[in-house]
C-alpha cells in the first residue's frame, strides 16, 4: 500500500505533528522553568522595572542587603539548626519504629503505619492548633523545642515508611548468618541490616531534612515569632521589600535542596520512593 502514499503528504503530516510536539514542549518549558528563570534574573537586578522582560540594571546589590540584614541572617541559621535537630531526632525515634513494623508482626500494625499518614492527609492548621492547646500547657510555644516537634510531627510518615520498606528487603536468614558467627543482635543490626537498608533510610533523612527547611505554618504558630526560620521571614520579605530581595532569599532557600539531592542522586529513584509507601 505505500506505493500509493503521496510523499509530500507524508513528509507534510509528519512536519506538521513535529511542529506541534514542539509547541506542547515549549509550553512545559515555559510554565514550569519560566518563574524560576524569572526568580533567577530577578536575584542578580540591582534595578528591575515591570512590565520590562529583563532588568535594566544587573549586580549583587540585593545580595548584599539580605545578608547584611541581621534578622535575615539569624533566620538562615535557625534553619539549619532546627533541621539537623529535627533530623537527628526523627531518625532516633523513627528507625527503630521502622525496624519492627517491618519485623513483627503484631495486631494493630497496619493501624499504627495508617496513624503517620493522618497527619498529612488533614489540612495541617487544624492539627497544629490543636497542638498548640497542648503547647500552652507544657510551656512550649515560642521554644525551640516545640518548633523541632511541630517539624517532626511533619515527618514522621517518611522516616518510618521508607525505612521499613527497606527493612523488608534485608532477607532475616541474612542476619541469622551474623549471629551464627557470634555477632550479637546489637551488631548484626549495625553491620548487617542498618548499611543495607541505607538507601530508604538515605531518601528519608533527605524528606525529613527539607521538609525541616521549608515548613512555615507550624513554626510560625508554635514559634510566636520568637523563633524564625527562613520560610517565616519569607512573608515579611514578600510584604516589606522589593521582588529582588525576595528572589534572593528564594535562591538561599533553594540551595540547600539542591546540593542534598546532588549528593544522595544515587539514593533517589523511582523504586527506593514508591516502596516506601507500601503497606505489608
Amino acid at each position: 500500500m505505500f506505493k500509493y502514499l503521496n510523499p509530500k503528504r507524508f513528509y507534510f503530516a509528519v512536519g506538521k505533528r513535529k511542529f506541534w510536539e514542539f509547541i506542547v514542549l515549549a509550553v512545559f518549558v515555559l510554565f514550569f522553568y519560566g518563574p524560576l528563570l524569572n526568580m533567577f534574573m530577578m536575584a542578580f537586578a540591582n534595578v528591575y522595572e515591570p512590565p520590562h522582560l529583563l532588568a535594566s540594571e544587573w549586580g549583587l546589590k540585593w545580595w548584599n542587603f539580605i545578608f547584611e540584614q541581621e534578622s535575615l541572617r539569624s533566620s538562615i541559621i535557625q534553619s539549619f539548626v532546627v533541621a539537623v535537630i529535627t533530623t537527628i531526632c526523627s531518625m532516633i525515634i523513627c528507625i527503630p519504629a521502622a525496624y519492627s513494623l517491618a519485623r513483627f508482626k503484631y495486631p494493630g500494625r497496619r493501624i499504627f503505619m495508617l496513624s503517620f499518614l493522618l497527619t498529612n492527609a488533614f489540612p495541617k492548621i487544624g492539627i497544629f492548633i490543636s497542638i498548640g492547646v497542648l503547647f500552652y500547657k507544657y510551656n512550649l510555644m515560642g521554644t525551640l523545642a516545640g518548633v523541632v516537634i511541630i517539624h517532626m510531627i511533619n515527618s514522621m510518615m517518611f522516616m518510618v515508611w521508607l525505612p521499613s520498606s527497606s527493612f523488608r528487603t534485608v532477607h532475616p536468614q541474612q542476619e541469622e548468618a551474623a549471629r551464627d558467627v557470634g555477632a550479637g543482635p546489637v551488631r548484626t543490626f549495625f553491620k548487617v541490616t542498618l548499611p543495607m537498608a541505607m538507601p530508604g533510610i538515605a531518601v528519608a533523612t533527605l524528606y525529613t531534612f527539607l521538609g525541616s527547611m521549608e515548613e512555615a505554618q507550624g513554626t510560625l504558630l508554635v514559634g510566636l515569632g520568637q523563633l524564625k526560620t527562613m520560610p517565616v521571614e519569607m512573608y515579611g520579605i514578600i510584604l516589606d521589600y522589593p521582588g529582588q530581595a525576595g528572589a534572593v532569599f528564594a535562591i538561599l532557600l533553594i540551595i540547600p535542596s539542591l546540593v542534598l539531592i546532588f549528593l544522595m542522586r544515587k539514593y533517589i529513584g523511582p523504586d527506593a520512593i514508591a516502596g516506601g509507601f507500601k503497606m505489608k
